[in-house]
């Protein structure tokens, strides 16, 4: 196990490499693709359904650490990608390592497929947002954030309400006001890799399996006001092989 320390923002971070997973018999396999999603495979929330003003239906509010709660609110947006509702949250958690999440209930990925598009005020000097995923707790799941100012995306797991800082790169967000941001948690060869796309374009890849199956939204991480919009989620089954390799 290699561990570096890091600091970033006056905040002490470690960078962690995971050892891999056993391998799984094809019992093992199959128990897990079907527990793999409770509730449905295909999952997209538009928030159409619902009036402006109202709180996301189907979600649970948490936060990591200290600081006011977030407002979530379904707002009518004629520029939504989906028509004609957005979420918007606004956030005045001072806190660097203040986040604020929103998950869907009922719902459980080990492998998630998950997207979302996201639209940053113009003049945003501070504040990032992204998806939560393998969440259990308030204490325990993976972000990946995005700083839109800055021009970086993180990957971080969080066990214990101890933060890790897994991966981070610089993107290049396109000329657009909403922007995409996908994750893909997946597994091959006895390891677990979470790919993350900004824009269609590859950014951060990690390993890691601390955490499994678990609960999918969207946070952000200290002040900032921020919409969403099509949030799409989809369990990836495992690509481990059923049976050994030839020996040829």
């Amino acid at each position: 196990m290699l561990i570096l320390a890091a600091i970033a923002g006056g905040w002490s971070f470690c960078i962690e490499r995971s050892h891999a997973i056993q391998a799984e018999s094809r019992t093992e396999k199959e128990t897990n693709l079907k527990s793999q999603a409770q509730g449905g495979l295909f999952n997209r929330w538009t928030f159409d359904q619902q009036k402006s003003g109202e709180a996301p239906a189907g979600f649970s509010m948490l936060g990591f650490g200290e600081g006011p709660v977030a407002d979530w609110t379904v707002k009518a947006d004629t520029d939504a990608p989906s028509e004609s509702n957005i979420l918007a949250v606004n956030s005045s958690c001072q806190a660097v390592s203040c986040y604020r999440l929103i998950v869907a209930d009922g719902f459980q990925y080990e492998y998630p497929d998950l997207s979302v598009r996201m639209r940053f005020p113009v003049d945003a000097a501070a504040g990032v947002g992204g998806v939560v995923f393998g969440l259990k707790d308030a204490t325990h799941f993976y972000a990946v954030v995005v700083d839109l100012a800055a021009k970086t995306l993180e990957v971080s797991r969080v066990v214990d309400g101890k933060e890790t800082r897994l991966g981070r790169s610089s993107i290049m967000p396109k000329a657009t006001s909403w922007h995409m941001l996908r994750i893909q948690r997946n597994t091959i060869i006895s390891k677990d890799f979470i790919e993350t796309f900004f824009d269609g374009q590859l950014a951060v890849t990690v390993e890691d399996q601390s955490l499994a199956t678990g609960q999918v939204g969207l946070l952000v991480r200290g002040p900032i006001a921020l919409d969403f919009d099509s949030l799409h989620a989809i369990p990836l089954f495992s690509h481990r092989p059923l049976s050994a390799p030839a020996a040829y």
